[in-house]
């Protein structure tokens, strides 16, 4: 093989082993539920 065809095999290996490794990874997304505002009134009785 000639020295230009290694070149560019070698050239074009680093780009695909740049272009694999540039991948960002998937974020993670999460949900909190938020709290209340005010509390319902809880029931104490007839007369309480």
């Amino acid at each position: 093989m000639s020295n230009s065809i290694k070149g560019l095999l070698a050239v074009s290996l680093l780009v695909v082993v740049a272009a694999c490794g540039a991948q960002q990874e998937e974020e993670e997304f999460i949900i909190v539920e938020p709290e209340p505002i005010s509390v319902e009134p809880e029931y104490t009785g007839k007369y309480k």
